[in-house]
């Protein structure tokens, strides 16, 4: 059913509940088995079609959805949000005519996927792509190269945030390295009913708008009488002086978001059937426009075999942060005739996503427990030493320089020490492939100014800090140092140059750069076909970054040359560096981004290849 007719909400209901949790019977679609035949009979029946071979047609299209109790428009794809899953074969040639029935140009992009850039599906970056038109047919053809867990979303406006994304699985050619019984895709977003400009311009405008959990008076008194006046003094003033909060976590939250699972809110959510004993293939991924999601399943162990599609060597968990376009595979084993919770919580702990294995489909899960709000800590804002700039006045505070001069906070630093290496292998720092960089940190002219509010002079790797939220828990949590390629590192070269990037921003003003210069006004950073180098990103601000090259793979650098673990999206947190690898082995124009949409329009860079 289609209804151009029904507007975007231009305001939310702030009374109608602090966690958003939607409604029992979700929006345009629900559940993503794969499933055989026989398992197929006994799942929900309004689950989205899988598409399967060679050839496909996708028309994006505008659709109406009830997430909340109120019906909005959606940009659709086929008619389903999220879209249709793509089931491909490695070695295959593949055709996908996608026909644009908007009012506006719109777009896909191929998450992941390894092709010729005029196949990438980037308006304007892609060679000779300059999206698809209102009523026109673009015709995307390549073969495909890999196999894995990948997904597909608009690069056009902010249409990924109203529903233009899907999953994608390809099926390899060779035995997989592990087996299992049933195979699901668990697909993580997040809806607002708002239409998504409005969302970018309140931010803009007041960069917490969303935030609901800014300290009070009264938090303020019940910390004095826990603590005394003296250590919340203490605490308080680095933050004061900043004009900075502990609890700014996410620009975006549960009070304009309902966090979805398979296209389902919380109070419905996804159903997936298994039988006692079963291994069963969970393949998450996280296709939200602006939130991280921590994932767990009380009672049963997760055990990570996939990361960005990529097999790497089994790690068992009871929880991961799956950071915006990221994917990981797990295999799970009940061993209980119950119900079992599937629960991502998202970062800030403003609301959840929520869905059920389960031996029967009338048998659900509880809710588990939220986890406390997280806060920031000087950890988080790379406290080494910190040089803090008002009025004339420099205060030594260790690893970030404060800006208050532009009007807004400084925050740089980290003064994290290095990840121990793998055990028999050198520290990261060594500067060897496989090992990190042995720069230091240098920042550009054009970081200082009002567009950049904070500076990470002692930026450290922190490849085994599970991040905010997740540091003091009893439960095993994933982190980057935990990944290694299951195979063999492809390109063992060494580096022959090195890039240093800094993801800059000031919070106050909502701008945001890389090394302070915003997309616009940036020249394109200019591969050599063929090179081997190095790309080291340093966050010079206090959130979490996604950050995406199209067209390559990303070598993620944790300790082992010889197992080199590849990402398409490598999360760089606060305050923090990390660095990876890149054979530019791909001719033409690529995109290259924080994956958070309303960062994109400044944290952007043309990579060109030649």
């Amino acid at each position: 059913m289609q209804d151009k007719s029904i507007p975007y909400a231009s305001d939310i209901d702030s009374g109608r509940r602090r966690f958003v949790t939607g409604i029992a019977a979700g929006g345009a679609l629900a559940g993503l088995g794969l499933a055989g035949k026989a398992f197929a009979e006994t799942r929900p029946s309004n689950g989205p079609v899988t598409l399967r071979g060679t050839r496909f047609e996708l028309s994006i299209e505008p659709t109406l959805v009830n997430f909340t109790g109120r019906s909005r428009v959606a940009t659709a794809v086929n008619g389903s949000v999220p879209a249709p899953l793509l089931r491909w074969k490695e070695g295959d040639q593949v055709t996908l005519n996608v026909t644009n029935r908007l009012a506006e140009d719109s777009s896909i992009h191929w998450h992941g996927i390894i092709l010729p850039s005029e196949m990438d599906g980037v308006p304007a970056i892609s060679n000779g792509f300059h999206g698809i038109k209102p009523g026109e047919t673009f015709h995307y053809r390549f073969d495909v190269a890999q196999s894995g867990t990948y997904w597909y979303h608009s690069h056009s406006g902010f249409q990924e945030q109203t529903g233009t994304y899907g999953p994608i699985v390809i099926d390899p050619i060779e035995p997989e390295p592990f087996s299992y019984d049933r195979d699901y895709v668990v697909m993580l977003s997040d809806w607002s009913d708002e239409n998504p400009a409005d969302i970018y311009h309140k931010l803009k405008k007041l960069s917490d708008y969303y935030n609901f959990r800014e300290r009070t008076v009264a938090d303020l008194f019940s910390e004095i009488r826990e603590k005394g006046i003296r250590r919340v003094w203490n605490e308080r003033a680095m933050w004061n002086q900043m004009r900075m909060s502990d609890r700014d976590i996410s620009d975006v939250t549960g009070y304009t978001y309902t966090f979805l699972m398979n296209g389902h809110p919380p109070a419905g959510g996804w159903t997936g059937l298994f039988r006692r004993g079963e291994k069963l293939r969970l393949r998450f991924i996280n296709g939200a426009a602006m939130t991280f999601f921590d994932v767990r399943i009380p009672g049963l162990t997760m055990t990570v075999v996939a990361a960005d599609g990529q097999y790497i060597e089994p790690v068992s968990v009871d929880e991961f942060r799956i950071g915006v376009a990221e994917t990981y595979d797990v295999i799970v084993e009940p061993k209980d005739d119950r119900a079992y919770a599937v629960f991502a919580q998202a970062i800030d702990r403003s609301g959840y996503a929520f869905g059920n294995l389960t031996p029967d489909i009338s048998l659900k899960a509880g809710v588990p427990e939220m986890d406390p709000a997280p806060l920031l800590s000087h950890t988080d804002m790379g406290m080494g030493m910190m040089h803090m700039g008002h009025g004339g006045m420099n205060h030594e505070m260790g690893g970030m320089t404060h800006d208050m001069s532009g009007m807004g906070h400084a925050m740089p630093g980290m003064g994290a020490t290095a990840p121990e290496a793998r055990p028999g292998k050198p520290s990261m720092g060594s500067g060897k492939a496989g090992f990190g960089s042995r720069r230091p940190v240098v920042h550009a002219p054009t970081e200082y100014g009002p567009q950049v509010d904070m500076r990470a002079d002692g930026a450290a790797y922190r490849l085994d800090d599970p991040g905010v939220g997740l540091r003091r828990l009893n439960r095993k949590i994933l982190t980057y140092a935990d990944l290694f390629n299951l195979r063999k590192t492809p390109d063992p070269r060494e580096p022959e140059r090195e890039i240093q990037l800094h993801l800059t921003g000031n919070m106050s003003r909502y701008m945001w750069s890389v090394n302070g210069v915003k997309f616009a006004d940036a020249e394109p950073l200019r591969f050599k076909y063929g090179e081997r180098l190095r790309i080291t990103l340093v966050n010079d601000t206090m959130m979490n970054h996604p950050i995406h090259l199209h067209g390559m793979w990303s070598d993620l650098e944790t300790g082992d040359p010889d197992r080199i673990p590849r990402k398409h999206t490598v999360i760089v947190q606060p305050g923090a560096k990390i660095s990876y690898l890149v054979t530019a082995d791909a001719m033409g124009g690529w995109a290259y981004h924080c994956h958070l949409l309303y960062h994109m329009l400044g944290m952007f860079r043309k990579v060109e290849v030649a």
